[in-house]
């Protein structure tokens, strides 16, 4: 495939600002706000500010013009609330830290924090996990999950972000020793809900989808595909899903099409999707070993799915899959490496690893790539690894490394 290079910028949205309020913003990485201009230069949109910024992987999130960062400072892992516009800082909340990367990769956390209700959820790579109020950063209550639940550090620390479903959090926890690999605790005051399975925890962040009327939570743990209802924890399913290899990992998070379900994990694994029936049981519909997802999501748009296949950088392709089969309509090496997408429109906005922002658009049958920052991957708009999904808000997207947080101005001019 022939990658299109056109000068091209994004614009801000009409109306009141969307949040981003979890990982992957409201709508499963789907760009809610209008009239963006998927156009700019060589050099990127342009810049409004960058910040130096803590370690960690966790994305930025927004509600109210408030932007919650979490990153570790020293020995501190901190809650950092900004103004999304002017990056003042309005409060920072902060704790101890002791955490070690067990292969060398950063020590901050990997959670991106949940806002809900006027508060603000996070989880740290100990288990730390913390309700503060988004106004003034106070402490409303705490757990520290890796005690509680006597877990293992694992290969990355604590990797799972919450998910808000209701009023409660579901986390993926991995508390094997007491039968607590999924938890629902309560975000009024933290108390735990209901445990289910023995499983250990993966990387991958739950999903939860209303299907035939009822409500379902979908997620990967340390070797299983698993839904279950999150008002009271109890297993609809479990699918063996693991590779053979000790050190591998599930991090993709699943991807909710109607009733259709698509897990997917790089380490020879593959990609499966289900269909549930309206009795929540399941059917699969395809398993194949290609694509293999390792850590990037997965965007589905009319009936086709779109991400990123392959275990390394070198080789990994952006890929186009069938929904109602499975089968790989296009595949192509791309400058990006691995990376994130987001959907707007009919169109994919990629984020590399390398620091690589391009457009992709999906419309034809055949991908056309109309932007890019920079067709030298190795010149990124920041320094590698940028694993971080972008966040967009009022016409703004914002980026983060491993000590950089930057803001594009992504409005018409």
């Amino acid at each position: 495939m022939t990658w299109l290079i056109v000068a091209v910028a994004l614009s801000q949205s009409d109306g009141k600002p969307v949040d981003w309020p979890q990982l992957y913003g409201s709508d499963d990485a789907v760009v809610l706000e209008k009239n963006l201009n998927l156009e700019w230069g060589e050099k990127g949109p342009p810049e409004l500010w960058r910040i130096e910024i803590g370690t960690g992987y966790s994305q930025p999130v927004i509600s109210d013009g408030k932007l919650i960062l979490f990153h570790r400072k020293g020995d501190r892992e901190l809650v950092t609330c900004l103004d999304a516009k002017s990056k003042e800082q309005k409060w920072e909340f902060g704790y101890p830290s002791a955490y070690v990367d067990r292969y060398g990769f950063n020590n901050g956390p990997r959670c991106t924090p949940t806002i809900a209700n006027n508060r603000v959820f996070t989880l740290g790579a100990e288990g730390k996990l913390h309700a503060l109020d988004l106004q003034t950063g106070a402490r409303l209550w705490a757990r520290d999950l890796f005690s509680d639940y006597a877990l293992e550090q694992g290969f990355f620390g604590v990797g799972t972000s919450p998910l808000l479903e209701g009023d409660r959090l579901i986390i993926n926890i991995g508390g094997k020793a007491k039968d607590a690999g999924i938890i629902g605790v309560a975000t009024a005051n933290g108390k735990t809900l209901w445990t289910a399975t023995a499983d250990g925890a993966s990387y991958a962040t739950p999903k939860a989808a209303t299907i035939h009327g009822k409500r379902w939570v979908f997620l990967l743990t340390e070797a299983t595909f698993t839904s279950i209802d999150p008002a009271n924890g109890k297993v609809a399913w479990q699918i063996p899903f693991r590779s053979k290899l000790y050190e591998s990992a599930n991090a993709t998070s699943p991807l909710v099409v109607g009733d259709v379900v698509v897990a997917s994990a790089s380490y020879n694994v593959g990609t499966i999707a289900v269909r549930v029936n309206p009795d929540g049981s399941h059917k699969v519909l395809w398993r194949v070993k290609s694509p293999d997802s390792h850590f990037s999501n997965m965007i589905a748009i009319d009936g086709n799915m779109y991400g990123f296949s392959g275990r390394h950088e070198n080789g990994c392709e952006l890929f186009c899959v069938d929904l109602a089969d499975g089968k790989t309509k296009w595949s192509a090496e791309t400058p990006f490496g691995r990376g994130q997408l987001l959907r707007y429109d009919k169109n994919l906005i990629v984020w590399g690893e390398r620091g690589t922002l391009a457009v992709v658009n999906v419309e034809k049958e055949k991908p056309k790539q109309t932007a890019t920052s920079d067709p030298n991957p190795r010149k990124g708009l920041l320094e590698h690894p940028t694993w971080t999904p972008p966040a967009i808000y009022d016409g703004r997207m914002y980026l983060r490394n491993e000590s950089t947080l930057s803001c594009l101005d992504l409005r018409k001019k």
